[in-house]
């Protein structure tokens, strides 16, 4: 399946999660591009230890997830 998220949100919480629902379904199979759009685009910051954002696009994009912003 070919999947789009497209992420705009500046708040850290569901930056994470967003880079992690791309992992799980690069995970299944799925064909996954990611859009970052707007405060999206600076994913990494406010990154803290309990939300490693940088450490879950580093794996999305070595997993082959497309990610464009």
């Amino acid at each position: 399946m070919q999947m789009l998220i497209i992420l705009s949100s500046p708040d850290p919480e569901i930056r994470w999660n967003a880079f992690r629902l791309g992992n799980l379904m690069l995970e299944e199979g799925d064909d996954v591009t990611m859009f970052l759009n707007g405060p999206a685009v600076a994913y990494a910051k406010d990154e803290s230890p309990a939300l490693p954002i940088a450490e879950q696009a580093k794996l999305f994009a070595l997993s082959e997830g497309a990610l464009y912003g």
